[in-house]
């Protein structure tokens, strides 16, 4: 019986420049996750293809079509296409991934398979909305964004955090080998991520956490977070740590930021921020926290380093 082949890409999300950012495999799909009447691919086969690329996250997508609102305060229709999209670690299924969203937003508009500036993707966790945009308008004053390369803007909800509970926490200053605690925080999502504010970004540059104590921690993750330098770019910096996703260090994570952008905001008393991930490949997001519609834009650029056949 012959093989199906099926379109992938690997695009690295949030940066300018390849074998930077944080890296995702993209998979595009027949219409019905299926061709020529062979039988549907099932996540176990997803949960597969993953391992096999071994990259942070892989998305799956199924076209779904398209559709047209009327623009406000035109005549023109704004066209968005609309696909599936489920996301896959290495080792397990995620519920939402902000940098898969947006390595699969900018291959569709990047290699022209959608004709048009804005994606609806639908996924478990429900809709998410991405665009194409030129430059940032969510960059801080002092930040010196330059590329003219177009960026991808995606739409999330908040994600609120609350103190966290220390009876049902590890000492987390131990699990961080001695870092300068702050404040610890848990996202309210089932994700339950903590959030752990450090006292300067040295220390989120020089954190080395215990993974096997950080594997027994609530949640999907342990992100840690601090100030910037004064008169840097940048707001603040994290790194973020997700060992029972079988990533010990994510390279950058979008969607903490859904809590961290509302976090920093208040602190600094700003609503458009720069955040940078200090991981070893790093990552730049920028971000408005728009407080009355309780939403976080995340913008961010990409590049695609690799496109071929994924053969089933």
């Amino acid at each position: 019986m012959p093989k199906r082949a099926f379109r992938y890409a690997v695009v690295d999300a949030f940066t300018d420049e390849p074998f930077r950012g944080n890296s995702a495999a993209v998979c595009l799909l027949d219409e019905d996750g299926t061709s020529d009447g062979a039988e549907p691919l099932d996540e176990r086969w997803m949960q597969a293809v993953a391992a096999e690329f071994n990259t942070p996250i892989t998305a799956f997508l199924v076209r779904s079509g398209s559709s047209g609102a009327g623009a406000a305060g035109g005549d023109a229709a704004v066209v968005t296409a609309q696909f599936r999209i489920r996301w896959f670690t290495p080792v397990r299924e995620s519920e939402l991934c902000g940098h898969g969203t947006l390595a699969a937003a900018h291959y569709l508009i990047a290699s022209g398979l959608v004709e048009c500036d804005a994606i609806e993707f639908v996924a478990k966790s429900g809709r998410l909305t991405a665009k194409k945009v030129t430059g940032s308008k969510y960059s801080s004053p002092s930040a010196q964004h330059t590329s003219s390369k177009f960026m991808i803007e995606m739409d999330f909800p908040v994600i609120p955090v609350v103190k966290c509970n220390s009876a049902e926490t590890l000492p987390i200053p131990e699990t961080l080998n001695g870092a300068s605690v702050i404040n610890e925080l848990q996202a309210v999502s089932n994700f339950s991520d903590l959030i752990v504010e450090v006292s300067s970004c040295d220390e989120v540059d020089n954190v080395c956490p215990n993974i096997a104590e950080l594997v027994q921690c609530p949640g999907r993750g342990v992100a840690v977070t601090g100030p910037a330098h004064e008169g840097s770019s940048y707001d603040f910096v994290t790194r973020f740590f997700s060992p029972k996703y079988g990533i010990n260090e994510d390279p950058v994570c979008a969607s903490v930021h859904c809590s961290l952008a509302p976090y920093w905001g208040k602190k600094l008393g700003k609503h458009n921020m720069t955040a940078f991930m200090a991981s070893p490949r790093s990552g730049t997001l920028y971000l408005q926290w728009d407080e009355e519609a309780q939403r976080v834009r995340i913008q961010g650029e990409a590049v695609t380093v690799m496109v071929g056949s994924l053969l089933a």
